[in-house]
């Protein structure tokens, strides 16, 4: 686990050097695309790795440098990446499952940290995340987090719409930001959801917008029946490795609240991302939510 210096400096902006090259390690989602486009945008043109099987096929990195890798090769790949000038290397987006023993290229950098190795394997998510960083930077590669090369992505504190959350949507809000820290704590998710004041879903192994199915399924329950509003809270586990898998919305998050009859979405400031974050507020414009961005371990 990072101790608290690196989770400290994983929030702090990063100025890249003109002899500096960044690698965007593509998995699955938006993220990895809006980061390449921020990084384009500072000058900075990106070496996109795309995950076999998770990242969006070529064509939707189209204009960037690229290349494809399985999930078991990274640690056989991180020699080529220096010899191609790679100073910080950038994990963005999804990772639907873990290699299998059978599928890992195997040479002297992985024999070296086999240990460390099967040791992640064996971890929770954010276990796993952090031999996996510390692994890259041992090997002469700066680990950053999206949010450090392309700031704007991270959900300031306050209100970000114009809709504003009631009363009631902030009793929801503590409710499920308490649950959302209680489940990241035992390292299982990063998401509840609130309605009349009690948490009526955690996020598990099937994600956000599983879970949002869910709570559309429930709106009928007898214990629900009648109820309005409600909300979505994400934020960073306890003790999170702050370089990969931050908290993410985006638009297809905003419909699938809005499709789940609840009134907005709250995401621990400073510690979330927001993609496409134009399109996303405009779609939760639209649709009549709110977006907070919450102060850090407390709801006002």
């Amino acid at each position: 686990m990072p101790d608290q210096k690196t989770r400290t400096d994983a929030t702090s902006p990063l100025a890249l050097g003109p002899a500096d090259r960044v690698a965007v390690v593509a998995g699955s989602g938006r993220l990895p695309l809006d980061v390449a486009q921020g990084l384009a945008a500072l000058g900075h043109a990106p070496l996109v790795v795309r995950v076999r099987g998770e990242a969006a096929d070529a064509a939707a990195f189209g204009g960037f440098d690229q290349e494809e890798i399985g999930l078991g090769q990274f640690a056989t790949r991180l020699p080529s990446l220096r010899r191609r000038g790679i100073t910080h290397l950038v994990l963005a987006g999804g990772i639907g499952r873990r290699p299998k023993f059978g599928e890992i290229s195997v040479n002297w950098t992985l024999l070296r940290n086999l240990p460390r190795v099967v040791s992640a394997l064996l971890q929770g998510d954010n276990g796993l995340l952090s031999i996996l960083v510390n692994g890259i930077e041992r090997e002469g590669i700066r680990v950053v987090g999206a949010h450090q090369v392309v700031p704007d992505l991270l959900a300031p504190e306050g209100t970000l719409t114009r809709t504003e959350p009631l009363a009631s949507d902030r009793r929801d809000l503590r409710a499920a930001l308490k649950a959302a820290k209680a489940i990241g704590d035992l390292d299982i998710g990063q998401g509840a959801v609130a309605i009349g004041g009690r948490v009526v879903a955690l996020e598990g192994i099937e994600g956000t917008d599983g879970m949002l199915d869910r709570v559309k399924g429930l709106r009928g329950h007898g214990r629900l029946a009648g109820k309005q509003r409600g909300v979505l809270v994400k934020c960073a586990k306890p003790g999170q490795e702050l370089r990969a898998d931050l908290p993410t919305i985006g638009p297809a998050t905003v419909d699938a609240a809005s499709a789940a009859g609840l009134a907005g979405i709250g995401v621990e400031a400073e510690h979330a991302l927001i993609l496409d974050r134009a399109q996303t507020l405009a779609r939760a414009e639209a649709s009549g939510l709110f977006v907070v961005g919450l102060p850090r371990g407390v709801v006002p």
